[in-house]
């Protein structure tokens, strides 16, 4: 399994403003407790210091869309998550508010995200923010009127998502060397965690992107849509498809199948999450049977396409449910 990546410090360094993702706003005195009730992850207990990646599922346990999820103050709590899922799973969050007192909308100018990596966000931040260079994975804090969260890092790298004012932002811009959306891209997948997008919606069950495994679902809260099926996946050993990072030369998007040498006669998984990577070729996260990954040949898009090399994923993904 091939472990060998460029030097992403000289690949990818700077902010970038993340034009494909946006933000929900929570806002009221039951916005943590609606948003308990309908998302895999604790948000009754989210305190204003951390953040937490979740899901929204359906009845049926499969993916409508992902976020971040952080407070913006103690009774309004912000959902980034990529913006061509963004209109419907308001839609559709929104039917269920009912009598709940919590108001839901889309984020405004106000909340605009950036994406910061590299040796030049990590010396600004130094100067203006420090706390956020040592913190934890998911933990939040407050600059001005704008809040960053670290993300887990992409190869190797620290990550930040910025959210805050429109003109905020273009200060931040301006204060850094412009990044590549596409290298932001990059740094994602290598993180192994992917997000829901237009192409993937009701796609996987949260065990298949690995979301357990870099604290996408809590398994000790009340119920959610789907949470018997995910619970059930999790208990009873029927884990059998897995997120896994590969390589290859042909441009990858989410959605698009894989094939595998040992079973040629239909796909055996699905793209969830591609860039182009700083070396060339593309480098993406694939959700896979996991038989497919102890022998054989992986090909994107038909049998005997594109040849799909296994890279290694920065978190261990355990095999004891395999069977």
């Amino acid at each position: 399994m091939s472990t060998l990546l460029p030097s992403s410090a000289s690949v990818a360094d700077g902010a970038v403003r993340l034009l494909h993702s946006g933000v929900i706003r929570a806002a009221g005195a039951d916005a943590a407790s609606f948003l308990h009730g309908q998302l895999t992850n604790d948000m009754t207990g989210l305190g204003l210091g951390e953040a937490r990646f979740a899901a929204y599922c359906s009845p049926k346990g499969r993916m409508l869309a992902s976020f971040v999820a952080f407070k913006r103050s103690h009774d309004e709590i912000w959902l980034a998550c990529r913006s061509d899922v963004l209109p419907a799973t308001l839609k559709r969050l929104r039917m269920f508010v009912l009598r709940a007192k919590a108001q839901l909308s889309e984020g405004g100018d106000d909340a605009v995200l950036l994406g910061l990596t590299g040796r030049s966000a990590a010396a600004w931040l130094t100067q203006v923010l420090p706390a956020a260079v040592s913190g934890a994975v998911w933990s939040r804090h407050a600059l001005d009127e704008a809040l960053l969260v670290r993300l887990p890092d992409g190869a190797g790298q620290a990550r930040w998502l910025w959210a805050g004012p429109a003109a905020d932002a273009d200060a931040v811009l301006n204060a850094l060397p412009a990044l590549a959306l596409d290298r932001w891209d990059w740094l994602e997948v290598h993180s192994g965690v992917a997000p829901i997008v237009a192409n993937t919606v009701e796609a996987f069950v949260p065990q298949m992107l690995n979301y357990e495994l870099v604290g996408g679902v809590n398994f000790q809260k009340g119920c959610y849509p789907g949470q018997e099926i995910v619970a059930r996946s999790q208990y009873r050993g029927t884990i059998k498809r897995r997120a896994a990072l590969v390589h290859g030369d042909d441009a990858a998007l989410p959605g698009q199948e894989v094939f595998w040498s040992g079973d040629d006669a239909q796909p055996s998984g699905q793209i969830a999450l591609a860039a182009p990577a700083p070396g060339g070729g593309w480098d993406a996260l694939v959700e896979l049977k996991l038989a497919a990954l102890d022998d054989g040949s992986l090909h994107l898009g038909r049998v005997g396409g594109a040849r799909l090399q296994p890279m290694a994923l920065p978190y261990v993904v355990p095999r004891e449910n395999a069977a």
